[in-house]
């Protein structure tokens, strides 16, 4: 039986690689991305011990695809989606279905970090800004969704109760 092979053959993986074909979503916009790729980092380090280099492969253009290091694919989509103003204010113009995929996106880059170790705590801390603390972002989900600022409070405080933001 080959199950028992399995485990042994994830200690010897140095490298876990997920590609995306398309530019469609981001790996904080679903928790497939968290539960696939940094389930099998967290796992090889479960295993061995070791922390396997973590890629991300885009080839939306086949003539010329690109590979990025896992944090640096992490701060690309930080900064171009999850903390960027004109993103936030347009989500937010979808009332509480948006101040849901603003809670989901917190929920999703968390799920990484826990899987994968990627989010810094700059990160965490202009989240906590911009999606928590920053008065006019109260006031949209007060009147929109008070539960997903419940949700992302307490995603933040889970974050900094597992001293993956200090």
């Amino acid at each position: 039986e080959a199950k028992p092979e399995f485990p042994h053959r994830l200690t010897t993986v140095e490298v876990a690689i997920h590609n995306q074909d398309d530019r469609e979503h981001d790996i904080f916009d679903s928790d497939d991305y968290f539960q696939f790729h940094g389930g099998l980092i967290a796992t090889i380090k479960a295993l061995s011990g070791k922390d396997p280099k973590g890629y991300f492969g885009d080839s939306q253009n086949p003539a010329a695809p690109k590979c990025r290091d896992i944090k640096e694919e992490t701060l690309r989509v930080y900064r171009t989606r999850v903390v960027n103003p004109k993103w936030l204010e347009s989500i937010k113009q979808h009332g509480y279905k948006g101040a849901s995929e603003m809670a989901a996106t917190v929920d999703y880059l968390f799920g990484f970090d826990a899987t994968a170790n990627v989010v810094s705590d700059f990160m965490y801390e202009e989240i906590a800004q911009q999606y928590t603390l920053a008065s006019a972002t109260q006031e949209f989900y007060k009147s929109k969704n008070p539960w997903a600022q419940r949700g992302v409070s307490e995603r933040l405080l889970e974050a900094a109760q597992r001293g993956m933001w200090a």
